[in-house]
């Protein structure tokens, strides 16, 4: 294609088709983004690894190989259907609620600073707990023996609940839509053996919950009264407030800087490095 056609084509591109190939990405985006960190991210690899395979038949013309995925493509939509069920009931619950948008502000700054306070509170007096924020990916498949609470979050409430001998102690607390949605949940365990041997069972479920999907789990520790983050399969111990705030935040999205504060941020700092 010379430098005539080129242009002759773009200027043949009308307004709707950019709106629609913005469309198309946006949903790809969301698709993506909603499978990231579940089973269905795993088996979207192994479609992909199939469609590599086909390609590769096509090239080299392997009749055999190539009968069986033409076979195997005019039923995909069937089995699409069939291995993306629990993702594509979760999705279209979601959009039936509050629609897809709300996946942008799972949580607030209140919301995170009574959590905070209460992390602290549990800390100084070595009161064991697990607090865990769900993100866009579903905890209710992962989470067994839950109690049911949907409270509003105080730092009272994440206290009392912990509080040792009280019926509700035990197990994780779930943390969904700016509420306390489930307390008493038992979390899968990692099955990771790269991990301190000093850490326990809560440590150990907040690996494991954040290795299958994209929550983020905060961890007071029993013997130690230490504060520890676990977020994509990843333990950050021993954290002060300052720290802790700072990477909630950031994983959250909580106040993020605008562009004009970006910008005033770098110029001063490039005044800084210019004296």
């Amino acid at each position: 294609m010379n430098e005539t056609e080129i242009i002759q084509t773009l200027l043949n591109i009308r307004f709707t088709d950019v709106l629609d190939i913005l469309i198309v990405s946006v949903i790809i985006y969301y698709l993506l983004k909603f499978l990231a960190g579940t089973r269905g991210w795993q088996i979207l690899i192994g479609l992909l690894i199939l469609l590599l395979f086909w390609i590769v038949a096509k090239i080299f013309q392997f009749e055999t190989l190539g009968w069986i995925f033409e076979n195997l493509w005019s039923i995909g939509i069937f089995i699409i259907v069939v291995l993306f069920q629990p993702e594509l009931r979760r999705g279209l619950a979601k959009l039936g609620e509050k629609g897809i948008f709300k996946f942008l502000s799972p949580s607030n700054k209140k919301v995170v600073d009574d959590v905070i306070r209460a992390c602290l509170f549990m800390s100084d007096r070595k009161i064991g707990s697990l607090i865990v924020f769900e993100r866009t990916v579903d905890l209710t498949n992962y989470i067994e023996g839950f109690v049911r609470i949907d409270a509003e979050i105080t730092p009272e409430i994440l206290i009392t609940i912990f509080t040792p001998q009280t019926p509700l102690h035990d197990g994780a607390v779930i943390i969904k839509e700016k509420k306390i949605a489930f307390a008493r949940a038992f979390l899968p365990l990692t099955v990771s053996t790269d991990i301190p041997e000093n850490v326990g069972t809560r440590h150990r479920a907040a690996l494991g919950i954040t290795e299958e999907t994209d929550a983020i789990a905060v961890v007071v520790s029993e013997e130690r009264g230490e504060i520890s983050l676990a977020v994509d399969g990843k333990l950050h111990r021993n954290l002060d407030v300052l720290m802790l705030r700072k990477k909630l935040y950031k994983l959250l999205e909580i106040e993020k800087p605008s562009t004009f504060e970006m910008l005033r941020k770098k110029l001063k700092k490039a005044k800084y490095e210019d004296k």
